[in-house]
C-alpha cells in the first residue's frame, strides 16, 4: 500500500514539472534578436573595412552592413573570451590600428 502511494506522488510530481517546461534560452535569444532586426552577422559584407584606419565610425558602418548586433576592434595583443556569438562582428587590427581581417564571433 505504501508503495503505490510513492509511484502515485512521483507520478503527480512528473506531471506537474512537465507543465512547467519552457523554451530554451538559446531559441529565445534567438527569437529575441529577429524580433529586433538582428541576425547572424555575414562578415563578408563588412569586407570593405579592410585596409582602413579604425574609427568609430568604420565601427558602426560594418557592424550595420554585416547585420550583426554589435561589433568590436580586436588588436594583436588584445585579450579576448573564447565565447562564440554569431550575432557579433569583429573587426581584427594590426598595430597602426588598420583593419586586417573581418570574422563574426
Amino acid at each position: 500500500m505504501h508503495l503505490k502511494f510513492a509511484s502515485l506522488g512521483a507520478l503527480m510530481a512528473v506531471a506537474m514539472l512537465a507543465g512547467c517546461s519552457t523554451t530554451s534560452s538559446e531559441s529565445a535569444k534567438e527569437s529575441v534578436a529577429t524580433d529586433a532586426g538582428h541576425g547572424r552577422c555575414e562578415a563578408t559584407a563588412a569586407e570593405f573595412a579592410i585596409g582602413k584606419k579604425a574609427s568609430p565610425e568604420l565601427l558602426e558602418q560594418a557592424r550595420a552592413k554585416a547585420s550583426a548586433q554589435n561589433a568590436r576592434f580586436l588588436k594583436p595583443d588584445d585579450m579576448i573570451t573564447l565565447e562564440y556569438r554569431s550575432d557579433r562582428l569583429n573587426l581584427n587590427t594590426d598595430n597602426n590600428l588598420v583593419i586586417t581581417r573581418v570574422n563574426c564571433g
